[in-house]
């Protein structure tokens, strides 16, 4: 009898549940009807090409033939990218690319910050200048650059002569040897300014009580900012590396404006040998696996992005 008592209340307990559910959806229904146009228009414009990549990586597309004549070679295109020579020598060009830009970017935008925090005259001019490299076009950018970096008529070339550092101006983009490094160089220098701004803002975030406590105490200046600045900028740290590796990783304007992959595929990184295949080459299917490999790594960078911002917000719920 006490058995079927407990039964019955569980399933009295229960039984409401999923009605009282469909109610409170029932009520919010207005909710919803005001964030169903921008439901569909994200499936429209995000899930189906996402679908349609996918869908499209399991397929042969030669260009003789029309994209509506594709003939299905299932796994075959991911082991062609995985068994090509070029493959691994664009994986290896990425890794260099984005890794190198992101210490180097975060590590400028670090010192800046850092330089920039201390009160002195000049200091809001200073930091304006330092943004302007975020703030203007990478396309304008990447042009520029590229005329400074011109073997003839650049203007690195000709103050090396004028100091008789060099006889001749050198190669900056036209040798496979220093192509990717100066095109580094020109990433570092647009992306660093938003390490400095989001590092400025976390500095803010420092209590000055501990760093006085610590001069009080007499902790060197080093000691101050490992035991105390340092532990308090973990997480910001951790959010901008993951959005420059991210923006490194995806990045395509300034490696395609000012070589586009050349010379001999030197300055290729994935997302422009992407565009090669697809839109030189119209190799449709092999550039749908090699995107469907960039999603999973982007998505991959994604969770840990993800991750690091609910770390803070369960930071932030905790003090």
């Amino acid at each position: 009898m006490t058995v079927v008592t407990g039964q019955g209340e569980a399933l009295r307990k229960s039984g409401p549940a999923q009605p009282g559910r469909l109610r409170t959806i029932w009520q919010h229904r207005a909710d919803y009807a005001y964030v169903l146009p921008a439901i569909v228009v994200m499936l429209i414009v995000i899930a189906y090409p996402i679908y349609y990549t996918i869908d499209l990586s399991f397929f042969k597309t030669p260009p003789a033939l029309q994209l509506r004549d594709k003939v299905f070679v299932g796994l075959d295109n991911y082991r062609i990218i995985l068994t090509s020579d070029v493959f691994w020598r664009v994986t290896w060009n990425t890794v260099i690319w984005t890794v190198s830009s992101t210490i180097f970017a975060f590590g400028l935008g670090f010192g800046a910050a850092l330089a920039l925090h201390n009160d002195f005259i000049g200091r809001g001019v200073l930091r304006a200048i330092l943004i302007i490299p975020w703030v203007i076009s990478a396309v304008a950018a990447s042009y520029i650059w590229k005329w400074i970096y011109h073997s003839d008529f650049g203007v690195i070339g000709a103050v090396l002569v004028e100091l008789h550092i060099t006889d001749r101006p050198p190669n900056f983009i036209d040798n496979v040897n220093t192509v990717l490094p100066s095109l580094i160089v020109v990433n570092v220098w647009r992306e660093f300014p938003f390490a400095m701004i989001m590092m400025m803002a976390g500095l803010q975030t420092v209590p000055d009580q501990l760093l006085r406590a610590a001069r009080v105490d007499g902790a060197s200046a080093w000691q101050r900012f490992w035991h105390v600045t340092f532990p308090h900028l973990s997480n910001v740290s951790t959010v901008t590396i993951l959005l420059l590796a991210v923006a490194n990783f995806n990045s395509f304007v300034i490696p395609w404006i000012m070589t586009g992959g050349g010379p001999s595929n030197a300055s290729h990184i994935w997302i422009t040998h992407i565009y090669e295949l697809a839109f030189g080459r119209q190799r449709w299917g092999v550039a749908s696996a090699y995107s469907v490999l960039l999603f999973l790594i982007l998505m991959t960078l994604g969770y840990f992005y993800v991750r690091a911002l609910s770390g803070n917000e369960r930071k932030d719920r905790s003090e």
